[in-house]
Order: structure tokens, then C-alpha cells, then sequence
């Protein structure tokens, strides 16, 4: 089971986020003190998500794995009532003003879930497609110390989608992230995932938008130890909105980028801190 996480000098740690950020964050915190929650926080970003929203939040456990959790809602400049709708279902709510991408909004619910007091953080799309119910599933390997980061996969387990080259892509980025960090991946970009608190605070988020990739890649080329378990993906509902993640091909092009980029980044990083370490025994 993770420790929990130091508590935050508010006022210098909002300081450091992004300036669009800080804002919204300081609202958040002042609202909902830093270190008064739960073991447990689920982060949902989303942005114009009016329609599901409330729906996804709603059918979250009070407790998962046997710990008791909060629902915290990283709004990203939505132009609708995203942030109601979240709200009235018992979120807690971060509303940003500017649209800047669901990895940068994750990356904001990272920090005030650890600001929190989080021990363990999962993720969950705000478009309905996952299933609240096997949070459980994900969380219990961090529960029980076999993982510090879990991802679903449709691939072990159900996938009710269909679009044929979305499947084949997850195929494809599956194997080529396995080759990258040398561990079989079946579904590299599953929305459903949990981690130890302390590896969103031990490894480098940079990307905008595709951070599925960047985090998976990042947290094992970190020392971190991954696991995936079977989950569920449903086909996006009538009331849903449109993705938001472009045309198959460009989507694909935009996650092999960001894949290669991280594996690029802390590849190297790693070799210089072993070259380091090992520069001091010397």
C-alpha cells in the first residue's frame, strides 16, 4: 500500500503550475483543502462532455477496492455545462478556462489529487465508453503491492466498439510500445488506469493531449512496475459527444509521436542517471 504524500505548501505550489492553470487550481484548493481527502482519487478530464458526464461520475463506487475515493473533474475551457453537470452528480470540480488537451488536463487532476492527500489515482473517460464498475479490477493490484501502475485492456477484455482500424491501431501501438519498453502491452491507450500517487509526481508529463503513451512508457522506463487486467469498452452512446481525437490517421500519427518522443526522452534520461550513479561508486 503507498504511503501518503507529503502535505503542499499551497500558495508556492500553485506558484509553479502553468499560468492558465493556477487560477483554477487556487479555487479548487481553497473549496477543497490540500490534504482533507480520501485515499483514493478518480480524475475525469473533459471538455464538452454536457451530456455523460454526470452519468460516468454517478456510477462510480463510494469505495473501491475497499477505499474510500472522491471524484475529481478537471473541466478543460468546455463551452457547455460540463462543470453543472459534473457538480451536481457529487464531483469535485476544476474548471479551466482554456481548452489545452486531456493530457494537460490529467496532468492538472494529478497534482490536485496528490495536493488531496491521494494515495492511489485512477483515471476514467467522461464519454461513458468504461465501465465505473471494474475500477475495482484495476485498483485492487495496488492495493494488494503487486504494481504501481495498471492499465485496463480491452484487448484482455471485452471491446464493444466498432470501428475496425481504431482496433487494428490498438494492435499495432500495443506491439510497438512493448518493443519500446521491453513488456508485452496489449492496449496502450485504454482510459481506465490506476497508479501509486507517487509515479504522476516521479515522471515527466509534457504532452498536451496524448498522454496515455507518454505516462505508460515513462512510469516503466522510471523503474515503475506495470500491469495490465481485463476491461470492458463500450461503443460511444447516441447522447455522447463526437470525439474530439480527429481522423483515424492523423489520430495514429499524433500517438506514434508522442510515443517515440517519450521513449526518446527518458531513454536517455535513464542512461545518464546509471552513468551517474555509477560514476559514484567509483
Amino acid at each position: 500500500m503507498a504511503t501518503s504524500t507529503p502535505p503542499f505548501a499551497t500558495e508556492s505550489e500553485v506558484a509553479r503550475l502553468r499560468p492558465e492553470e493556477r487560477s483554477a487550481a487556487a479555487a479548487f484548493l481553497a473549496a477543497h483543502p490540500p490534504g482533507e481527502g480520501p485515499p483514493l482519487a478518480i480524475v475525469i478530464a473533459a471538455f464538452n462532455e454536457e451530456p455523460t458526464v454526470a452519468g460516468v461520475v454517478a456510477e462510480i463506487p463510494k469505495d473501491v477496492a475497499g477505499l474510500a475515493g472522491e471524484v475529481i473533474v478537471v473541466v478543460d475551457g468546455a463551452r457547455d455545462g460540463t462543470a453543472e453537470q459534473a457538480l451536481s452528480a457529487g464531483a469535485l470540480v476544476c474548471d479551466v478556462e482554456v481548452n489545452r488537451g486531456q493530457g494537460a488536463a490529467l496532468r492538472l487532476g494529478y497534482w490536485l489529487a496528490r495536493a488531496r492527500g491521494a494515495q492511489i489515482i485512477a483515471t476514467l473517460d467522461a464519454d461513458g465508453q468504461y465501465e465505473p464498475a471494474e475500477l475495482a479490477r484495476v485498483i485492487e493490484p495496488i492495493v494488494s503491492g503487486r504494481a504501481d501502475f495498471v492499465s485496463g485492456s480491452r484487448r484482455l477484455g471485452t471491446e464493444l466498439t466498432t470501428d475496425a482500424v481504431r482496433h487494428a491501431g490498438v494492435i499495432f501501438f500495443g506491439a510497438l510500445i512493448s518493443a519500446l519498453i521491453r513488456q508485452r502491452i496489449t492496449d496502450p491507450a485504454c482510459g481506465v488506469r490506476a497508479m501509486r500517487a507517487e509515479v504522476t509526481a516521479g515522471v515527466t508529463l509534457d504532452q498536451p493531449q496524448y498522454q496515455a503513451s507518454e505516462l505508460m512508457i515513462s512510469a516503466a522506463l522510471n523503474g515503475f512496475r506495470l500491469t495490465e487486467v481485463p476491461t470492458t469498452m463500450r461503443d460511444r452512446g447516441r447522447h455522447a459527444t463526437k470525439t474530439k481525437k480527429g481522423g483515424n490517421f492523423g489520430y495514429g500519427m499524433r500517438f506514434a509521436r508522442a510515443a517515440i518522443t517519450t521513449w526518446n526522452r527518458d531513454r536517455h534520461r535513464s542512461r545518464l542517471e546509471q552513468w551517474g550513479r555509477a560514476r559514484a561508486k567509483r
